[in-house]
């Protein structure tokens, strides 16, 4: 006797009406929904059950014995209904989904299978995305470690007995108020950026050039 796949990853959404079920990728997650079949012994069931409320009356005995055996006989053969049902659904559901050799699970072409290597991508990433993913994995463990050197406070004076961060002169040096311009030297307590002679642009409060090393200002 085969073995049924999917029986790990798959719902049930059958009704009374027929037999349907819904596969999902063991990668992604992404579904596939089976085509409905419908069941033959539901709808004589409910077939049956309709003619036991419309037959009431003096024919309302018979007509519900046979709605009650109508029940029965769907409940007794429902089982193999449903399974013979179910190989069908995993029959296409292997049209769509890929079977990695490696590992054994079952995935979605679009998304989680390698086609160059024949596995899935847990097992055989593709080069390319993995490239692309480490280099921005890269980048921002970089940005971070680049923001955790650069002092972000050098005009902050964080020292002074109130606890209130001061803002220094960028040009002398002296603590400032909450005016637009230094008390001691006059200069604007908001630096401007400088260019050098050679063209390279200086942030505020640069002594010497990086590029040429000549004095700025």
């Amino acid at each position: 006797m085969s073995l049924i796949s999917f029986t790990s990853n798959y719902r049930d959404v059958s009704t009374d009406n027929g037999f349907q079920f819904e596969f999902y990728c063991d990668g992604c997650g992404n579904g596939h929904m089976s085509q409905f079949e419908p069941s033959k012994i539901g709808m004589a069931g409910g077939f049956l059950r309709a003619a036991g409320g419309l037959l009431g009356g003096a024919l309302g005995g018979t007509a519900g014995n046979m709605a009650g055996a109508g029940d029965t006989v769907r409940d007794t053969l429902r089982g193999k209904a449903r399974d013979e049902a179910l190989r069908t659904s995993v029959i296409e559901a292997k049209k769509v989904f890929k079977q990695c050799g490696r590992c054994g699970k079952w995935v979605c072409p679009e998304a989680c299978w390698n086609p160059k290597k024949n596995q899935c991508d847990t097992c055989a990433p593709d080069i390319d995305d993995e490239i692309a993913a480490a280099q921005a994995t890269a980048q921002k463990e970089q940005v971070w470690k680049a923001a955790r050197m650069t002092s972000l406070i050098d005009q902050i004076d964080i020292r002074n007995e109130g606890g209130v961060p001061t803002v220094t002169c960028p040009s002398c040096g002296a603590p400032g108020g909450s005016g637009k311009f230094c008390g001691s030297c006059g200069a604007a307590m908001v630096a401007k950026a400088v260019t050098c002679a050679c063209g390279a642009s200086l942030p505020p409060g640069t002594k010497f050039c990086p590029e040429c090393g000549k004095k700025a200002g």
